[in-house]
């Protein structure tokens, strides 16, 4: 697992993003939060957006195997959903051509 949510003790949650990624996305905040336990995950720098301050994205699947694409930040080392969707098929053959190199 990536170093970054290694490093964080929980979630914090801003109600605007939860209900934004649950209504635009039908993404629950179960489904945010399992990702970052299932391998195999894929972190990585989200620098397109990071101006004000650090993001990541992330490639990971939810335990009923739906596959997310996560934007986040860190505070006082909890993980900050921004946003959350499912991934576009570009974004599945990064992660599954990703996870040929681990097995």
């Amino acid at each position: 697992m990536n170093e970054i949510p290694d490093k964080c003790t929980g979630f914090q949650w801003d109600e605007g993003n939860l209900e934004k990624n649950r209504e635009k996305h039908k993404v629950t905040q179960n489904e945010c939060e399992q990702v970052f336990f299932n391998l195999p995950l894929i972190v990585a720098d989200d620098t397109k957006h990071s101006t004000k301050e650090k993001r990541w994205y992330l490639f990971g699947q939810t335990d009923s195997s739906r596959l997310l694409f996560v934007v986040f930040t860190v505070r006082k080392n909890l993980i900050r959903v921004i946003s959350a969707r499912d991934m576009h098929k570009k974004e599945k053959d990064a992660y599954y051509e990703q996870n040929k190199k681990y097995s």
